[in-house]
């Protein structure tokens, strides 16, 4: 398994909406981070897609160590 690329060292604040659909970028390589951009094709990763259950801030983080990450590791930031 390939580990993702490190994005950054510490979590980024965003407003989520409730109801919307995010694409959370687990390969590290996404310009937009931590939302995807699409920059993981042709790789084994693929983005985690989840909807907001509430409209609130969240800490979103940018490290990203392999393509199993999942929703959780966002929300213990």
């Amino acid at each position: 398994m390939n580990n993702g690329q490190v994005a950054g060292k510490s979590p980024q604040m965003e407003q989520l909406e409730e109801g919307k659909t995010y694409a959370w970028c687990t390969c590290g390589k996404s310009e937009n981070q931590p939302w995807c951009n699409g920059a993981h094709m042709g790789s084994e990763f693929t983005p985690n897609v989840f909807k907001a259950e509430e409209s609130k801030a969240a800490a979103m983080c940018h490290v990203q160590t392999n393509k199993k990450s999942t929703l959780l590791r966002w929300l213990a930031c």
